[in-house]
């Protein structure tokens, strides 16, 4: 392989775009794993496992979630949208219109 083809097989890395993709990736599993949480918990409030005080705490817990993702969506330019990586055949990875 001579210098050309070298140079045109290299991948070009961009730091601002390889932060916010990184940062990306790292936001779509916490917001995956934020919706797992908030599931289970709902789960548990319909089945009367949880205290008032447990449930107070779950439910402040995961408002501060949210609002603590959408500081950081905003900090790299991030829509909602955005986390919902598409798998291909299998669909997108988290539900429609989360």
């Amino acid at each position: 392989m001579n210098g050309d083809e070298s140079r045109r097989r290299r991948v070009e890395l961009d730091p601002d775009t390889v932060e916010r993709d990184l940062a990306r990736l790292v936001l779509t599993v916490v917001e995956l794993l934020r919706q797992l949480m908030e599931r289970q918990a709902l789960r548990r409030v319909d089945t009367g496992e949880l205290t008032e005080d447990q449930e107070e705490r779950i439910g402040v817990t995961l408002m501060l979630l949210e609002d603590r993702m959408d500081v950081l969506r905003d900090k790299f330019g991030l829509e909602p949208g955005d986390l919902n990586i598409d798998l291909g055949p299998l669909g997108p990875l988290l539900p429609r219109g989360e």
